[in-house]
C-alpha cells in the first residue's frame, strides 16, 4: 500500500500477492486521488466503521511518499455505511510541509459523504527523550483461550469465516488475572491480545498501520458500556444497548507489526448524554507503547 515514487505509485508496477486480511484493505486507484474499495458489514447492513477507516487511511497514504510515516489520524462518522455497494475515496492534499504531510480524505457512498479522515505523516526523527507509560504485567496470550472459544461449535465456525474475522486472533484477558490495574470507581477497563492471524509483508508498514486502524474499532466504544453489558465476544445474553462509533482518533509512537501480538489496554473515564469516551493504548510484547486511540460511541437504551 506504500507509494514507490514520491507522487504516485506507477502503474505498471505489479502488486505483490494478498494476503488473504491484505485482500480486506486494497483498495482500486481511479485517478491521481481517487480511489475505491468495499467494505464488509459490521451491524447488519451498516459497513464496519474500523474497515472504512483503514481503507480511507490507505488512500491518504498512497499519495505520501513511502518514507514518511503515519503518526496520527482523527475521522468522524457521518452516516451508515452500506456493505454492498462501493465506497469511494476522495483524497485532498492539505500540505507538504519539509518533515510532516497532511492528507484529507472524503469517503462517499452515492455523492454522500459517510465518513472523513484527516491524516498526518511524518519523516522519521531523532527522539528528544525516550518515555512512556509502563505495560502492566499480563499474562501471555498462549495462556489465555480464544474470543469465541465459549460459543458453539456452529456459529464459531460461522464467524471464524466471515471477512470480518477470518483471519484475526483476540483474548481476552479475565477481570481476576494476576497483575491486573486495580479497577477505578466509575472508569470500566478491559484488556484483549489481538493480532492478524496471516504473515502481512515485512516492507509495507502502511498495511500495518491501516490494520492496526481496522483492530482499534473492534472492541474500543464496548469499553464505554461495560457498565451495561459485557462486549460482543464475551456477551451470552442478547444486547441491551445501541451502540456505534461516533469519532475516532490514533497516535502512533513506534514501530510494529500488525501480525503479532499486540495488548490493546483500554478503559472509558465518561458516559453521559447518550455517549462514551473510550481511551486505549496498544503494547507489543517487549512491553513498548506503539500506538494510542481515542474514540466517542453514541450509547442508547434498546427498547
Amino acid at each position: 500500500m506504500t507509494d514507490l515514487t514520491e507522487q504516485q505509485r506507477p502503474t505498471e508496477q505489479a502488486p505483490a500477492p494478498a494476503t488473504p486480511f491484505a485482500a480486506l484493505l486494497e483498495i482500486e486507484q481511479l485517478n491521481e486521488n481517487t480511489f475505491r474499495g468495499h467494505c464488509h458489514a459490521g451491524a447488519p447492513m451498516r459497513a464496519f466503521g474500523g474497515h472504512v477507516a483503514a481503507q480511507a487511511l490507505a488512500a491518504a497514504g498512497r499519495t505520501c511518499a513511502p518514507k514518511r510515516a503515519v503518526h496520527s489520524l482523527h475521522g468522524y462518522f457521518l452516516l451508515p455505511g452500506d456493505p454492498t455497494r462501493p465506497i469511494e475515496y476522495q483524497v485532498d492534499r492539505l500540505r507538504e510541509g519539509f518533515t510532516y504531510t497532511t492528507r484529507r480524505v472524503r469517503a462517499l457512498q452515492d455523492r454522500k459523504e459517510i465518513f472523513n479522515l484527516t491524516a498526518s505523516f511524518k519523516l522519521p526523527e531523532p527522539a528528544a527523550g525516550d518515555r512512556q507509560r509502563e505495560v502492566p504485567p499480563l499474562p501471555d496470550p498462549e495462556t489465555l483461550p480464544d474470543a469465541f472459544s465459549h460459543w458453539d461449535e456452529e456459529l464459531r465456525t460461522a464467524i471464524k469465516a466471515s471477512d470480518g474475522f477470518r483471519d484475526l486472533e483476540l483474548r481476552f484477558v479475565p477481570p481476576d488475572a494476576p497483575g491486573l490495574p486495580p479497577a477505578v470507581p466509575g472508569m470500566p477497563q478491559q484488556f484483549v491480545w489481538l493480532r492478524i492471524a496471516t504473515r502481512l509483508p515485512d516492507t509495507d508498514p502502511l498495511l500495518h498501520t491501516c490494520a492496526l486502524t481496522y483492530l482499534s474499532d473492534l472492541t474500543l466504544a464496548s469499553t464505554a458500556g461495560l457498565h451495561e453489558q459485557a462486549n460482543f465476544f464475551q456477551r451470552i445474553e442478547p444486547p441491551r444497548l445501541l451502540m456505534t462509533s461516533l469519532d475516532h482518533a490514533m497516535w502512533f509512537h513506534r514501530p510494529f507489526r500488525a501480525d503479532e501480538w499486540l495488548l490493546f489496554a483500554q478503559r472509558s473515564p465518561s458516559a453521559s448524554d447518550g455517549r462514551g469516551l473510550s481511551l486505549g493504548e496498544f503494547y507489543d510484547r517487549d512491553g513498548r507503547l506503539v500506538a494510542s486511540a481515542t474514540q466517542e460511541a453514541l450509547i442508547r437504551r434498546m427498547p
